[in-house]
């Protein structure tokens, strides 16, 4: 069957069109995207303004347009941090399902990190052993652990790129004394929770995934988009500390020049490298594996096993 899955985002709206079957992997078929940003969208009071929802409604209906062109059979819709979070959630939800008929499935932070390790688990198979996953949004970090499909220790915290850009770095280049607050506020939230991990057994694999960790691991010499999902990439810590300080000083319209670095991600990258730097120095990490599937398949692939047969 041919299987839509609709992201709302902290940063896009994202259409992902696969053809799936039970006991087979999703063949993607076709992408539709937006750059909405409604981590940035928030007003003084936590709530998505009514230009906000409007961007919302229209790039919702010509996700739905491309889907019924594409001949989808079934769209899986779903929201995460920003939509989660938003002092108005309810009459966001609200306006959506009526001016566009679809329904937001809200997942909260531990799902997002329970699908997402699906994702990881599966593509990686089971002979990665113990598996720590490390997925950075726009909204929140997620981070997950376990031996099996479902993890043992599962969170989620309001450290994604894009939220921590808007409320912590509004500089460019972002002023130094900015940075290291925004720097120590990271790692003590990380650090709280290194304790519900550190009783379980040390990790036979470290896995990222989202668009954060692939940018951080391009710059830092990992191969291109292009060369094919089963191309292995990987990020050291090593590589990592070298390029935050770089990062710092450039401007965002400096970072946009960067290899594998979008115009519209530019911004945010600086305060991804500090999550993720402060993420694998806690947790211990020297290297981690770039994972392609994430929170989308994660989706799918729960959906799949829930088929009838």
């Amino acid at each position: 069957m041919r299987l839509g899955v609709l992201d709302v985002g902290s940063n896009t709206v994202h259409l992902l069109v696969v053809d799936a079957h039970q006991g087979a992997r999703p063949l993607p078929a076709h992408s539709h995207k937006a750059e909405l940003r409604l981590a940035e969208l928030l007003d003084g009071d936590g709530a998505i303004g009514s230009e906000g929802v409007d961007r919302l409604i229209a790039v919702v209906k010509e996700a739905l347009e491309a889907a019924e062109d594409k001949g989808v059979e079934e769209v899986l819709p779903f929201a995460t941090s920003a939509v989660r979070e938003a002092a108005n959630a309810d009459e966001v939800l609200a306006r959506v399902a009526e001016e566009t008929g679809v329904r937001l499935r809200v997942l909260s932070g531990e799902d997002e990190a329970r699908l997402t390790f699906l994702a990881a688990r599966r593509w990686c198979g089971w002979s990665s052993g113990r598996l720590l996953l490390l997925d950075i949004g726009g909204g929140s970090l997620e981070i997950a652990y376990g031996l099996d499909e479902e993890p043992d220790a599962a969170v989620s915290l309001p450290l994604g790129a894009g939220r921590l850009t808007a409320g912590w770095l509004p500089g460019d280049p972002p002023d130094p004394a900015d940075v290291r607050a925004l720097r120590r506020h990271v790692r003590t939230e990380i650090a709280r929770i290194v304790g519900d991990f550190s009783r379980h057994s040390t990790p036979d694999q470290v896995v990222a995934t989202s668009k954060t960790f692939k940018q951080l691991a391009r710059i830092a010499g990992a191969a291109r988009s292009a060369e094919g999902l089963y191309v292995e990439r990987r990020l050291t810590r090593k590589a990592l500390e070298e390029w935050v300080p770089r990062l710092t000083a450039m401007p965002a319209e400096e970072r946009a020049e960067l290899p594998g670095v979008s115009e519209g991600r530019a911004p945010q990258l600086l305060a991804g490298a500090l999550v993720a730097e402060a993420a694998m120095d806690l947790f211990e990490v020297d290297v981690l594996e770039i994972c392609p599937w994430a929170l989308r398949e994660g989706v799918i692939l729960r959906r799949l096993d829930h088929l009838p047969t």
